[in-house]
């Protein structure tokens, strides 16, 4: 039922899709051309079902070093029975292509792509890239899961941001199972504020760190997406209750460093902080005590800096406001 053609066609929008029904296929999706005039394109994982049902985007590394995600849709396509499914999954190896080559978080003209959704038709280069990136595939989804990790120097939680006041969005999240999901309404710029404003419900999930594989994250990665087919009625596996019920979070936000020195952060991710408690504490290069961090009040460490060395302004924890 599966096939997977060794030649790869090149296609300009998911409307060009031919594909038969009951396979999987792959190609890939032109996007702009570089500095020699050669095209920059997206790979794609296609699976359309024999039966009708909804269309399910799933992105990864839309910042060029998320490669968890990469993993996820991987082992997604790997798992299908596609002779069963109901509609059709998009799977989006790599979004940011340029960031992924260069393996870095922003693309080539310094600016953060998930920042700067949903582009422009004419405009800098990272606004075009978004546009025709939501105009060839995003804008064709009926559905969006965005996997993420945190960045350099940072380590995260398994965790969700989802508009937790819209019903479908928040059963997308909580089929994530999560250790932790944060109520946070789509914000300008992102993929999925711009998906949002299409009418397409969309979760970001944060799978873990950056440049490296976590086999465990990844494991809870791709079951979260096989619970979303089920419960889209896309597949007929059961859905996997998790082990222990989610820390809702009404509100989160970093915290940072007032001047520059040593960083050590005191807490653990998943630490549930009072206010005053000392997060974090800072020392000169000779070792000399700079300052020490207190918790501004009670919350959740979501995600942590890992990285001793920090400037003034730099990200000490993500306190998650339960």
């Amino acid at each position: 039922m599966t096939t997977l053609p060794a030649d790869t066609p090149t296609i300009f929008s998911l409307t060009d899709v031919d594909q038969a029904p009951a396979t999987i296929r792959r190609y890939w999706l032109h996007v702009i051309s570089d500095g020699l005039g050669e095209p920059v394109r997206i790979p794609l994982l296609i699976a359309k079902g024999p039966h009708e049902g909804p269309v399910l985007g799933v992105t990864a590394a839309v910042h060029g070093d998320e490669l968890n995600g990469i993993r996820v849709i991987q082992r997604l396509f790997t798992d299908l029975d596609v002779s069963e499914l109901r509609g059709t999954i998009v799977g989006v190896l790599v979004v940011n292509i340029p960031a992924f080559l260069r393996q870095t978080r922003v693309y080539t003209d310094g600016f953060d792509l998930n920042h700067v959704m949903p582009g422009k038709e004419t405009g800098r280069a990272s606004e075009i890239y978004a546009f025709r990136l939501m105009d060839r595939l995003i804008r064709h989804f009926d559905y969006l899961l965005d996997l993420h990790t945190a960045s350099r120097g940072r380590i995260n939680s398994y965790y969700v941001r989802a508009d937790m006041s819209q019903e479908v969005t928040r059963q997308l999240a909580i089929l994530q199972n999560p250790q932790l999901i944060v109520h946070n309404p789509p914000s300008d710029g992102t993929l999925r504020g711009a998906a949002d404003s299409l009418d397409i419900p969309a979760v970001t999930l944060e799978v873990g760190n950056p440049g490296v594989y976590q086999r465990t994250l990844i494991r809870s990665g791709t079951e979260g997406v096989h619970n979303v087919l089920s419960h889209l009625g896309m597949t007929q596996d059961e859905i996997v209750a998790p082990a222990s019920p989610p820390i809702i979070c009404k509100r989160s936000y970093w915290i940072y460093t007032h001047t520059g020195g040593l960083l050590t952060v005191d807490v653990n991710l998943l630490q549930e902080v009072k206010a005053g408690d000392l997060i974090a504490t800072q020392r000169d290069v000779f070792g000399s005590l700079k300052e020490q961090y207190l918790a501004p009040e009670d919350g959740v460490v979501i995600g942590k800096s890992t990285m001793p060395v920090n400037r003034s302004g730099g990200r000490i924890l993500h306190l998650g406001i339960l």
